[in-house]
This record gives structure tokens, C-alpha cells and sequence, in this order.
């Protein structure tokens, strides 16, 4: 009998399948075609996340034919979030139909490890390796942005979204850094899980669209955005004293950006949130339901 030809997207249970399939090949990829791949996908997300800034920045401002301003209309909080966060897409988009390794959806790797597909020794490997080049890449893409004197541009107010994005992150504290890492990579993950279903380019952006845009706008935590949301502002500190100098008015404290408040106030409990939401809220669930028992 012939095989039946379809064009529908994939069923859960297929996806599950598909989970676990490119879980093994996850684990089993060379270690530098993996480490560049996870480059990539720092340098993707970190696009996704200037791009972000640079909607959440400014006013909407209307002038008359002699230059003069007749009004400035700020945008709505909501608004803004959600501008945000459908640009941010562009992250995901581009790791999934381009081809790279972010340490965020391979969390999902957690379904061929369950069923014994993956050992624990080369999860493990692939969440180091991916998770250092991640790193790479969004701090290769920040130091390009800042040499680029990217954050003054619209008479600095990028720098200064820029920088207010960075201070709300780093003043989080752990445990809410913890939580919203949590919900961040749920969607994040559910994401990339529906992706699993697409039959073409198209179904793959339209899965992304919603939950990445949901997790931006609710103001969730990524560790991997992170990674260059934080050290940019960080390095407009290094490199242009004379910009931070001007910020005085308009940014206070500016002395709780730090390297350790990176490190330690955001990015780990930001990470361990993510691995939670993304191995067990969306993985070891999807697992039980559809894999654990299969015959």
C-alpha cells in the first residue's frame, strides 16, 4: 500500500516524535559545529533585542512645516510591550529557519534524555557548549552595536531605553528573576514545540509570533536576550563616560549596574528559571503525556 501523502501539520504525538529525533541529533553534533551554530544564535537573538529597543524608544512626535513641535504623544505601556515583542521574534525566527542552537529551546533535548535516547553526560555537553556560544555571540553583537555608537542614535534616547532595560533586570532580585525566567522559557519552548508541527517556512514564523511576542510583552526573563540586553548598557558605561555623564537627570541609580549584578542578580537565577520552565514545565509534561509509555 502506498503511503498516504499529507499536508496538514504534524499531530502531537508526530511532534513528540520529531522532539525526541532532533534531541539525539542535538546531542550528537560535533562540538565545534555545535559551538558555532550556538553563536549564531546568540548573534540572532541579540538582533531580535536591538531591534526591540530601538520600537520601545521615544515619542511620536508631530510638527508644523517650520520644524516646530506641536505635540508629543508617548506610547501606551501595553502598546509598547507588544511593538516589542512582535519585533523581538525576529530572534527565534531566525535561530529556527536559519539553522542555529539556543540554549533556550534545547532545553526540549529533556524528552530523548527521558526516553533514554540521550545520556545525561551529552545533554549536558550540548547545554555548555550551546550556552558559551550563545554568550559569544550576543556579546560579539554587543560590542559591534557599541562600536557602532548604535546608542545614540534619535539624540540618545536608544542609549537611555537601552540602559532603563538593563537597571529593571539587574534590580529584579533572585527569586523574581527566578520566577520569570520560569514562564519566559515556557513559552519560549512551547514555541519552538510547535514549530515541531509546521510543514513549511511560513507555519514555522506563525508558531513563533504569539508566545514570543506574549513572553516580551509580559515581561519575562531570557537568559540568552539577556546576555546582551545587560552588557550592552554595560559597555556604553566603558566606552562613553561622556554619554553615561549626560544620563545624570534622566537615569538614577546607575551605580547598581555592574558586572556582578549581571551575573548574579540576573543571569544565573534567570538561567536556572529557564531550564525549569523549558525541561520541565514544557518537556518532562510533553514527555509523560505522549512518549513515556509509547509502544
Amino acid at each position: 500500500m502506498m503511503n498516504e501523502i499529507r499536508f496538514d501539520a504534524l499531530l502531537p504525538p508526530e511532534m513528540a516524535t520529531r522532539a525526541e529525533y532532533l534531541g539525539v541529533r542535538k546531542a550528537e553534533m560535533p562540538a565545534f559545529k555545535m559551538f558555532t551554530l550556538a553563536v549564531l544564535a546568540g548573534a540572532f537573538i541579540s538582533l531580535g533585542a536591538i531591534f526591540s529597543i530601538v520600537v520601545s524608544t521615544g515619542t511620536f512626535t508631530v510638527s508644523s512645516a517650520d520644524g516646530q513641535m506641536l505635540y508629543s504623544i508617548a506610547m501606551p505601556y501595553g502598546l509598547s510591550r507588544l511593538l516589542a515583542g512582535l519585533v523581538f521574534c525576529l530572534g527565534l525566527i531566525l535561530v529556527i529557519v536559519g539553522g542555529a542552537e539556543l540554549f533556550t529551546g534545547n532545553t526540549l533535548i529533556v524528552m530523548a534524555w527521558a526516553n533514554k535516547k540521550v545520556s545525561t553526560y551529552a545533554l549536558l555537553r550540548n547545554w555548555t557548549i550551546v550556552y558559551a556560544g550563545n554568550f559569544v555571540g550576543a556579546i560579539g553583537t554587543v560590542i559591534l552595536t557599541v562600536l557602532a555608537k548604535h546608542y545614540t542614535f534619535a539624540a540618545g534616547a536608544v542609549g537611555v531605553t537601552a540602559i532603563k532595560i538593563a537597571l529593571s533586570k539587574v534590580t529584579l532580585g533572585f527569586w523574581p528573576a527566578l520566577m520569570l525566567g520560569i514562564l519566559c522559557n515556557a513559552l519560549v519552548c512551547l514555541a519552538v514545540w510547535m514549530t515541531f508541527s509546521a510543514r513549511n517556512t511560513i507555519d514555522k514564523i506563525i508558531a513563533i509570533l504569539f508566545p514570543i511576542s506574549a513572553f516580551v510583552a509580559a515581561g519575562f526573563e531570557h537568559s540568552i536576550a539577556n546576555m546582551f540586553f545587560i552588557p550592552y548598557a554595560l559597555l556604553i558605561q566603558v566606552f562613553d563616560s561622556g554619554f553615561i555623564a549626560t544620563l545624570a537627570d534622566q537615569i538614577t541609580n546607575l551605580d547598581q549596574l555592574t558586572w556582578s549584578a549581571f551575573f548574579w542578580d540576573n543571569l544565573i537565577p534567570v538561567t536556572i528559571g529557564n531550564i525549569i520552565g523549558g525541561a520541565v514545565l514544557v518537556a518532562a509534561v510533553y514527555w509523560s503525556v505522549f512518549l513515556r509509555n509509547r509502544e
